[in-house]
């Protein structure tokens, strides 16, 4: 016989989400998550401003550092007593697997015959929701254990009241999924010389603080008697150079070049400085051997957010690379 928490297990937390949502966002629009990842369903009623987000082909998401991730599911207001309903006989008016006969009676006095609740609620609608879990799509579809760590039945909170489950939706939530779409431009550093550098001449890096800023994700939640959004911030701090080779001196000594005080990371090479030391920068020690060697840029961002009720706080740093072909020559020499 089916325990009341199997009777509940049998309707999956995504089975209830609306159809038909279309996954990510549009630039410049607030729009919904949603999508169908596996046999799910799911659709979240947080929406997106990403028209201060990064752009382009080049563009890519920043890697967290350490093992931090954002929240692979969490809890949030989705349905009114009447949607409720209408998804309920809706997921119930269907063949199911044997046993299923029982765990729909099981349901039915679960939301219908006031063990807890009663015919859905109908009695308070207006005066709370329905809230259930929300799966990150890409994470669920790879079988992250964690997107599946949200497993409560779908439940009744009413307005204004905070629901007492680890993961409900909060300013701090939505900051970390803000910050799971934010997206960095490419880190392909400018250099001098520029088509192919020489063994032992100081090569120039920069990247230039019109194309290089900072980028930002708005997530909002307007739902169930609560109004709520965070505003994650990605700052670059920090260019940091590997060369792909181990015969090569960097500058500084470390490989980081900090970053200036007008937004941008090194210096563009200038006629007159050949015999310098650039800010940013390296030096090869041999030929690349009519071949090239693979030159690592990344960039670390400062990653801080602010939400609704005065809230906010940092988040753990994130970087984004790229990685592009030096061509190194000897010096030529000439006999006379």
């Amino acid at each position: 016989m089916l325990t009341a928490a199997a009777a509940l297990a049998v309707l999956p937390q995504t089975a209830w989400a609306a159809r038909g949502g279309s996954g990510g966002s549009t630039e410049g629009t607030a729009t919904p998550s949603g999508g169908s990842g596996g046999d799910s369903i799911y659709a979240s009623v947080v929406t997106y401003d990403e028209s201060k987000n990064g752009s382009g082909g080049s563009a890519g998401p920043v890697a967290p550092a350490g093992d931090w991730t954002p929240p692979a599911c969490w809890y949030e207001p989705k349905w009114s007593p009447e949607e409720f309903e209408e998804e309920f006989r809706k997921r119930w008016d269907v063949p199911h697997f044997s046993g299923a006969g029982e765990a729909y009676q099981m349901s039915q006095e679960h939301y219908i015959n006031g063990e807890p609740y009663e015919d859905f609620n109908k009695d308070k609608s207006g005066d709370g929701m329905w809230w259930e879990a929300v799966r990150d799509p890409a994470r669920e579809e790879a079988l992250d254990p964690a997107a599946f760590a949200c497993d409560e039945a779908t439940f009744w909170v009413d307005n204004g009241e905070t629901p007492e489950v680890e993961n409900a939706i909060t300013p701090d939530i939505l900051a970390q999924l803000a910050y799971s779409r934010l997206k960095v431009p490419g880190t392909k550093v400018a250099l001098a010389p520029e088509v192919a550098t020489k063994v032992n001449l100081p090569t120039w890096a920069w990247l230039d603080k019109a194309t290089f800023k900072e980028v930002a994700v708005t997530a909002s939640l307007d739902a169930g008697g609560l109004n709520i959004q965070a505003t994650t911030t990605a700052k670059p701090v920090s260019l940091k150079l590997e060369p792909g080779t181990k015969d090569a001196t960097t500058f500084p000594a470390s490989g980081e070049c900090a970053i200036n005080a007008d937004g941008s990371i090194g210096e563009p090479y200038a006629k007159g400085k050949a015999d310098e030391e650039p800010s940013c920068g390296l030096t090869y020690l041999r030929s690349s051997g009519g071949k090239t060697f693979p030159l690592q840029a990344t960039v670390t961002w400062e990653i801080a957010w602010t939400g609704s009720g005065g809230t906010g706080g940092d988040l753990p740093d994130g970087t984004f690379g790229a990685e592009q072909a030096v061509t190194v020559e000897e010096i030529q020499s000439v006999n006379r």
